[in-house]
């Protein structure tokens, strides 16, 4: 299983505490395993909650390819004045502590906006959550025009991570990034761009793999 490198330090301290339990065990008896037990469960979580799977899927300039695993939890059009400067259809992906967490590009191109904004750790899927929010933009200049990417932070993640740098050329499906311990992600395509939205609010997606959009 391939496991992303930002979990490494996580997973070995987990397991760690877990070896010491188990010596535990062995040196002050059963009743250690009421402890041990909790610590082996949250051990063996983080290299789920880490694990970075192969992905294949639609690749093309007609498509807009999820950015991250998890549920539509909104699609609807907002104002974007940070990239697009345009009214934008929005399409918002809440990614859970079960779901697997590396994002990645949704179309191919050439980044030319990437914006880190500190803020607060409200609850994801809040509405208040795309402004307020912790959150990294990755704005990519792609061939059917401009898309945005918001990673969002929410009351558990704590920390952003993002690979791209204005002016990187990135293809889509490949690793955009990751967020940890529970988050969000918004996709911002303009909406004067002929492109059909094939996904609604309740639908589970997977990064790399669903399509979001389509170009006519």
């Amino acid at each position: 299983m391939r496991i992303a490198p930002e979990g490494w330090p996580f997973i070995l301290f987990g397991w760690v505490v877990a070896g010491v339990g188990m010596w535990g065990v062995g040196a002050w008896g059963r009743a250690v395993w009421a402890i041990e037990v909790p610590v082996l469960c949250v051990a063996v979580w983080l290299i789920v909650f880490f694990r970075d799977p192969v992905r294949s899927g639609p690749r093309g300039e007609r498509f807009v390819i999820a950015p991250a695993d998890g549920r539509i939890v909104d699609v609807t059009v907002v104002p974007e004045p940070m990239y697009l400067k345009q009214e934008a259809t929005r399409i918002s992906i809440f990614m859970n502590v079960f779901n697997v967490h590396v994002n990645r590009y949704p179309v191919s191109g050439k980044v030319e906006l990437t914006h880190y904004h500190p803020g607060k750790f409200l609850h994801a899927g809040h509405e208040k959550a795309s402004l307020d929010n912790e959150q990294a933009s990755i704005g990519i200049r792609g061939q059917q025009g401009p898309v945005l990417v918001r990673q969002i932070a929410g009351l558990i993640a704590r920390r952003i991570v993002t690979d791209g740098h204005t002016g990187d050329r990135v293809t889509q499906g490949e690793r955009l990034g990751m967020i940890r311990f529970g988050s969000r992600v918004d996709v911002f395509l303009p909406s004067g761009t002929r492109q059909a939205v094939r996904v609604a609010v309740g639908d589970r997606v997977r990064a790399g793999a669903s399509v979001l959009a389509e170009y006519a």
